[in-house]
């Protein structure tokens, strides 16, 4: 594996040298120097905004990290196959969490904003499923990239993070799925950061219509207590009667500062199950919106949140119901340790057209430590009638009596603790299709539990 290289900061003549190493198509470093403006004249979040209030920043310093300019690292060598463990591979690629044992119809990674490694099985290729590193297909496939890029889903100009990203994002994933095709086996996405590195990757997702497929995405850090900066975002797009699984966990180490924007465009009777994990990261602040913009559109976006130390993990979500008869069930779960904090900020939104609308929100929070906090803010806002919109919010202890219950059976004081927290993300883990992933996924977090105080 190569050496990272990057550019110091993120000024002018870092970003000037970051887009004359990519040699790109007119059209997108347009698009970059646009974003890049935009960051520029945008201010940094204040405290007095709603949305920050509660996340704080100040100890965040950008000029600490760089661009990302150079070769890329290498993984694997060229020709290799879905499947293939190489001596050579990094061992964050080997040792992800979700592929255990899992058929995969096709893998790509990126380390430190560079794309590292590729694969797709032929049969999938030859239906015409384009997957792989976004800044290699951008050269191949780049009508296809413009159509979609921060045209539909990621506003690059919300905040200076979102108009950061669009101005620097960098080992992105693509994954296109033509019309009336079934991918079979899950495909998988790693993003990887090394100690001190940036990430600023960039996921895009369009499925055409009658399409499907299942996506696992993964973040990871060599060991739990590196340092880096995440700026990223992802975006789905999916046509009408399209059907999406889509797994993603943040697993970056405790040292990493995590700022992500994700959206998905949901249309007319298509499905999206999205299932979300986080359980590294310093600070992180995410917004995940859906919108439904078809009739009959659907989707059930399941999290999970585990904190310890002094982590603190801000999400903000909302279900935008744009279209008639649509579906939305949005399932938050945080256990949290020691002093950490999360904060779940939800709102329901319904415009004057979308009759028949179905939505529900919930966040359940426990709490393993007298010092940990949870903050839990759900809200509506609907503009027409003929709606069914519900949402609740819960935090508590762990009972007492639960533990004496488990002790008095032969239990230590933590494995009772463990069996708790278990159960009580037991709801989402039952919702998680691939078995593997929702083993994982649970292992995961009991690995991180300690005795209950």
């Amino acid at each position: 594996m190569t050496a990272t290289l990057s550019q110091p900061g993120f000024d002018q003549q870092s970003f000037d040298a970051f887009l004359h190493a990519r040699n790109e198509p007119a059209w997108l470093v347009e698009q970059r120097r646009e974003a890049w403006q935009s960051s520029l004249e945008k201010d940094w979040p204040a405290r007095n905004e709603e949305e920050w209030m509660r996340t704080d920043i100040r100890l965040f310093k950008l000029n600490q990290f760089g661009l990302p300019v150079g070769p890329h690292s290498v993984w694997a060598r060229p020709g290799d196959k879905v499947g293939d463990h190489r001596q050579d591979q990094s061992h964050t690629e080997s040792g992800t969490t979700l592929t255990e044992g899992v058929d995969l119809a096709g893998r790509t990674a990126a380390e430190d904003s560079r794309p590292a490694h590729s694969a797709l099985k032929a049969k999938w290729a030859d239906k015409g499923v384009v997957f792989g590193s976004l800044d290699e297909l951008v050269h191949t496939h780049g009508e296809l990239i413009r159509k979609h890029l921060f045209t539909r889903a990621v506003d690059p100009t919300y905040d200076k993070f979102s108009a950061l990203h669009a101005a620097c994002w960098s080992g992105g994933h693509l994954l296109y799925v033509p019309r009336n095709v079934t991918i079979e086996e899950p495909l998988h996405c790693l993003s990887a950061i090394s100690d001190g590195g940036v990430d600023l990757g960039h996921t895009l997702i369009v499925l055409e219509e009658n399409a499907e497929a299942t996506v696992m995405c993964e973040t990871a850090s060599p060991r739990q207590e590196d340092s880096g900066f995440h700026c990223g975002a992802t975006e789905v797009i999916l046509a009408p009667n399209s059907r999406l699984r889509f797994v993603s966990l943040q697993n970056w180490g405790h040292g990493v500062w995590h700022f992500a924007h994700q959206k998905a465009i949901v249309g007319r009777d298509a499905s999206l199950q999205w299932t979300l994990a986080a359980i590294g990261s310093r600070l992180s602040k995410v917004n995940q919106h859906v919108e439904l913009v078809g009739r009959g559109a659907s989707t059930q976006v399941n999290g999970v949140l585990f904190t310890e130390g002094k982590q603190h993990i801000s999400y903000h979500t909302l279900q935008h119901h744009a279209a008639p008869d649509c579906r939305s069930d949005f399932l938050y779960k945080s256990a949290l340790q020691d002093k950490s904090r999360t904060v779940w900020r939800g709102m329901i939104k319904v415009d004057p057209l979308a009759i028949k609308t179905n939505g529900y929100q919930r966040n359940d929070n426990l709490l393993l430590a007298a010092t940990a906090r949870a903050d839990s803010i759900p809200g509506l806002e609907i503009q027409c009638d003929d709606v069914r919109c519900t949402h609740g919010s819960t935090t508590g202890k762990v009972d007492e009596e639960l533990i004496f219950y488990a002790q008095a059976r032969g239990l230590t004081r933590k494995e009772a603790t463990r069996l708790i927290v278990s159960g009580f993300f037991q709801q989402i883990f039952d919702r998680i299709t691939i078995e593997s992933v929702r083993e994982a996924l649970g292992q995961a977090i009991l690995r991180r539990v300690r005795e209950y105080v």
